[in-house]
């Protein structure tokens, strides 16, 4: 059964990258499924995912980088490598609305997301019996005022019990304190149901009924330390008008909350997201 794996460069641009990468996989039996790229003129950045067979490497891929880092220290590159028949761990954290969870599991089921999902965590009771059709353990952690940090603290270490790759709020109504993001660098994808930078923080339906916008968004983002700030992995509208209620905002920003979330965490488990500054470069 053949297998594959992405290298995800980044480094100065300059002439030979390409050449040098598909020199090295050649040379070690490899052979290049896909190739993207991009430049960053701006910033003198070069950027690319390759996916290759690796099936017939002449090393095993857990010494690709004893044999890649050569290669890397003369172009300067920052790489990652991933065997693409892993299916990384992902635990969901979510509240009251079960729309994203819903979608999210479906598709997990369906085996468009491959990854497994070992844990979903809440701070209500709403979406166990979503978890308990799709046999999916559900963890209750209540969150109050007084007890947000006793209660990050637990959902803590139920992480790192199951130490997943990475972690999806799916409608976790909750602010994760600057210390819980810290354990998860860029391992945390949320979704912000606005077209951000557009109308952060909460009840952003409301602030968009208010100021009578025409159109809607949704936005999955990587989690960092700065609220509804962090690199932004997709986005997408729906135009709306004067005749719709707040209700009616409501409703068509769920559908774009789950097709957006959805599309983020499968090109995360696809390691098509290459993150560099704030931004990021998809390649789809």
């Amino acid at each position: 059964m053949k297998s594959s794996a992405v290298l995800l460069v980044n480094c100065p641009d300059q002439k030979g990258v390409v050449a040098r990468i598909a020199d090295f996989i050649y040379r070690h039996n490899g052979n290049i499924l896909f190739a993207d790229e991009h430049g960053d003129a701006e910033l003198n950045l070069f950027l690319m995912r390759i996916e290759f067979d690796s099936t017939d490497l002449d090393f095993p891929l857990t010494d690709f980088s004893r044999h890649f880092d050569p290669v890397a220290r003369e172009m300067r590159m920052n790489y990652q490598i991933a065997d693409m028949s892993y299916r990384p761990r992902l635990i969901i954290l979510v509240s009251k609305y079960d729309h994203c969870l819903v979608d999210l599991l479906y598709r997990h089921q369906s085996g468009e997301l491959k990854c497994e999902i070992p844990l979903i965590i809440s701070n209500h009771e709403d979406n166990r019996p979503v978890a308990d059709f799709y046999r999916v353990p559900y963890v209750t952690v209540a969150v109050t005022k007084d007890s947000k940090s006793q209660a990050e603290q637990q959902i803590l270490k139920l992480l790192a019990e199951r130490n997943p790759d990475f972690i999806v709020l799916a409608r976790y109504m909750q602010i994760l304190s600057n210390e819980f993001v810290e354990q998860y660098p860029y391992r945390i994808i949320n979704i912000h149901h606005s077209f951000l930078p557009a109308f952060i923080g909460a009840r952003p339906y409301h602030q968009a009924f208010a100021r009578g916008v025409k159109l809607i968004g949704a936005t999955s983002h990587y989690v960092t330390d700065v609220l509804d700030d962090g690199p932004i992995i997709e986005q997408d509208v729906v135009r709306i008008s004067h005749r719709d209620t707040i209700e009616k905002l409501i409703e068509k920003g769920r559908d774009l909350e789950k097709v957006v979330l959805s599309r983020a965490v499968r090109w995360h488990i696809e390691n098509r997201v290459l993150i560099y500054g704030n931004k990021t470069v998809v390649f789809h």
